[in-house]
């Protein structure tokens, strides 16, 4: 089944979209059969990926745990049992890079699972991580022809971005419009390296620190001033 790939550096919205596509896709009753139907399922790959600990995700999503000493064999029939029955047709991994944190023969059981998965419920794969992603998804050559590749690039100097802060500052619950000169725009990505979480954060403590004052606006004088409380390197690592 065709399935997608998407990367992107920490705090470019990956999570944020995912819990979109989900939010959209919720689970449903269908009256036909009287079953629940839940079309996208989503987890986060743990922080040391093994088969046993992804079919133990899947079922915990699914709110089917296992007993500590079931087998894989168990596991993975209780999983493929209960996806087929709610009518899954997406399953959305975060953090997919994780993958990597595993030994080479680990990282390649997890991966041949997945495309098991993938081949027996005929179902998509939605991937998201950091650009490290691409080296956990090649690990399977049959499973990554599979995907097609999307990166969220970070911000630059654009009419999008123009356009994203525009709407940003309109929807700002502030008095008095913000309106920010060219010089602002630059230097707002220039202390948020074009990272969109960075971005709303900053823009928000502005709109805070208006409302406080009274100026119930954001100047290019405040923009000029702003200073992050932490590293960006510390916070997005």
């Amino acid at each position: 089944m065709p399935s997608i790939a998407i990367f992107g550096d920490s705090g470019m919205g990956k999570t944020m979209i995912m819990q979109r596509f989900c939010a959209e896709n919720s689970h449903g009753f269908d009256p036909n059969t009287g079953r629940e139907r839940t079309p996208v399922l989503s987890l986060q790959m743990s922080g040391h990926p093994t088969e046993r600990r992804l079919y133990a995700l899947i079922l915990a999503a699914l709110g089917a745990p296992q007993g500590p000493r079931a087998d894989i064999t168990r596991l993975e029939q209780s999983a493929v049992s209960l996806l087929k029955t709610i009518g899954t047709q997406v399953l959305v991994i975060d953090e997919v890079h994780n993958i990597l944190a595993g030994s080479h023969r680990e990282q390649r059981i997890v991966l041949n699972a997945l495309r098991f998965l993938s081949n027996e419920l005929r179902m998509s794969l939605v991937c998201f991580g950091v650009t490290d992603a691409r080296e956990a998804i090649s690990g399977d050559v049959q499973l990554a022809r599979r995907f097609d590749e999307l990166t969220l690039p970070r911000w630059l100097a654009t009419a999008q971005y123009e356009a994203l802060i525009i709407s940003i500052l309109r929807n700002m619950p502030l008095r008095e419009p913000s309106i920010l000169t060219a010089k602002s725009l630059r230097r707002i990505l220039q202390v948020t390296e074009g990272l969109t979480a960075l971005i709303f954060r900053m823009l928000n403590e502005l709109a805070i620190a208006a409302a406080k004052t009274g100026v119930e606006r954001i100047t290019d004088e405040a923009v000029e001033s702003w200073k992050p409380n932490v590293q960006t390197e510390a916070a997005f690592s």
